[in-house]
């Protein structure tokens, strides 16, 4: 689509292009330098897969966390949990530099965060790791503050709302599950449901209670305002302007014709990375894990393009070239299509497995989300895992749901009329209609339930660490992450790799500079987010570790661009 350009946004002296995490946040701060900026989104929204994210953001030894922690633990953890020279001197760059970005950030905008009190690293066995202290997450905030800009922030996925627009805090899932159990659970609840109610009857399209990446979007959104930012969505660049061998601007499409527009300080590229680009998702993701994207479906790999276009490169990390999850997906009566990202509501939990197309369990369902995807991919060379096939019984579904539904769900029929939810009285019914092995598969649920009563998980040691007891129920003995399958009528779903971000982009420095094919910075030219080379090289260590490094860099780039002299 079109967009028409006034006149006085010919001249700037930063170009920032994407309006997610990484690239708000590079035009935040080099408004708050003093920098005339102008943000170019293509869509009509801004927030990108940041605003249906969790939101949360890892920066060790930041001065919000009150735990113990240090520069040097947090470098330990990373080298054993990232075991690789490639980007070492960026993730070494990021962890002095996280904390600065989030007291810049704290100081001179909108945006405010809190510590998440407990949320162990991902390898929280590795030497160097925190159970807590490190991830941080956005303040919840009131979206009213936006007046009729709170139509640009992107809304969260449907399935993580309730009652077409009402967002949930983490804190608050336990007290709506516990509203029939628990007194000051059903006050909570009661209170919540009232102010909602409150900001529908006064027009407002949903919810104004913002939590999560949503709330991390409209803060940063309010920042860019307050601060005379502008920002055009709709806008569809053509091309960078290379003038002296240093980026100088970018032309863009019109009502009227192209336009060039000047970027004295230069340009940010931060256009989401290539999750939905088909030809990138070719080349650089496993043949198994191609189709799926659990992104807000917006990032086509301009960025990558326009770098590479004036002479940047991409060098994929060792560890891969994308940030996984597990997803299931169907057709909703609307014909729209979901894709629920399988992160951390229902695998740890206890009363559920996975298994191949053999009937066997093939990993640890309580691991990441990003772990789990890396057995699925692991396991589909040996035994057909892609599918893999989640299986709880009745009380399971009841309590804790499953993928898109949510827990007590009444009526099940639209699921499995739309094949997402697969049902049957026993055991080998179930086996039956996923085309398994029914005796290998009884054997499985039959180990797996042995296992369950004394809760010691014989065969992948399930709720061994204290990450997985925390993704599990405190409230479920011996093991939280454990429960017998045993209450039918029993029910599946199939998982699929999907990936929450790619994480192969353009070679960039230390500032966010990007590096041309001698490993020479490109003048006038930055990227952060997923379309810079992933610091983590593909690993995926702890929660945050996509928005932390985005916003990281994008502070980065912004202050070099700052302090760059072009007169």
């Amino acid at each position: 689509m079109m967009v028409t350009m006034d006149r006085k946004s010919t001249n700037m002296d930063l170009i920032v292009l994407g309006a997610g995490a990484g690239g708000m946040t590079a035009a935040a701060v080099a408004a708050a330098e003093g920098l005339k900026v102008l943000v170019l989104e293509k869509t009509a929204a801004v927030g990108g897969t940041t605003a249906i994210s969790g939101g949360m953001i890892w920066a060790p030894n930041s001065h919000l966390t009150k735990a113990p922690d240090s520069l040097e633990k947090a470098k330990t953890y990373l080298d054993a949990a990232v075991p690789s020279d490639a980007g070492r001197s960026q993730r070494r760059t990021f962890l002095e530099r996280a904390p600065e970005m989030i007291a810049y950030l704290e100081k001179n905008t909108s945006v405010k965060l809190q510590a998440v009190p407990i949320y162990p690293d991902y390898e929280v066995d590795a030497p160097g790791a925190s159970t807590h202290g490190r991830v941080l997450e956005p303040v919840c905030f009131d979206a009213r503050a936006l007046g009729s800009a709170f139509r640009m922030v992107r809304p969260p996925l449907p399935e993580f709302t309730l009652f077409s627009g009402m967002m949930i805090a983490r804190p608050d899932i336990v007290h709506f599950r516990n509203a029939f159990r628990s007194l000051p659970s059903s006050l909570r609840v009661a209170r919540l449901m009232a102010e909602y109610i409150g900001q529908r009857l006064a027009g407002k399209h949903r919810g104004t209670t913002l939590v999560l990446g949503n709330a991390l979007v409209a803060r940063l959104l309010k920042s860019l305002l307050d601060r005379g930012v502008e920002i055009r969505c709709r806008c569809e660049v053509k091309n960078l302007v290379v003038s002296n061998n240093r980026v100088i601007g970018v032309r863009v499409t019109t009502e009227g014709g192209e336009q060039t527009i000047a970027a004295r300080c230069g340009v940010v590229l931060a256009t989401g990375g290539f999750s939905a680009d088909i030809p990138l998702r070719e080349a650089y993701l496993p043949p198994q894990a191609r189709t799926l994207t659990a992104t807000a479906g917006v990032g086509t790999g301009d960025g990558l393009r326009y770098g590479l276009s004036v002479g940047a490169q991409i060098t994929p990390g060792p560890f891969g070239s994308a940030y996984w999850t597990p997803a299931s997906h169907y057709r909703d009566t609307n014909d729209r299509h979901v894709v629920f990202p399988h992160t951390v509501t229902d695998r740890a939990k206890p009363g559920l497995i996975a298994v191949n197309r053999d009937g066997r369990r093939f990993t640890n369902e309580a691991v990441s989300y990003h772990q789990f995807v890396t057995a699925m991919l692991r396991e589909n060379n040996v035994a057909d895992a892609v599918p893999a096939h989640l299986i709880c019984d009745k009380r399971f579904l009841w309590k804790y749901g499953l993928g898109a539904i949510r827990p007590m769900t009444l009526r099940l029929g639209r699921y499995k009329a739309a094949g997402y939810l697969k049902e049957a009285a026993t055991l080998h019914g179930l086996a039956d209609s996923l085309l398994i092995d029914a005796r290998t598969f009884e054997a499985t649920i039959d180990r797996y339930n042995g296992d369950a009563q004394v809760g010691k998980d014989t065969e992948f040691d399930r709720g061994g660490n204290v990450y997985q007891r925390f993704m599990g129920d405190a409230e479920n003995f011996p093991n939280p992450c454990m429960a017998p399958i045993e209450a039918p009528p029993f029910y599946s779903i199939a998982l699929y790799p999907a990936d929450l971000g790619t994480a192969t982009g353009l070679d960039s420095d230390d500032d966010a500079r990007v590096l041309d094919d001698a490993g020479q910075p490109i003048a006038g030219l930055y990227a952060c987010g997923n379309d810079m080379n992933a610091i983590m090289q593909g690993a995926y260590p702890s929660p945050g570790t996509t928005i932390g490094p985005a916003m990281t860099y994008g502070y980065l780039a912004a202050m070099h661009a700052a302090q760059t002299d072009t007169n």
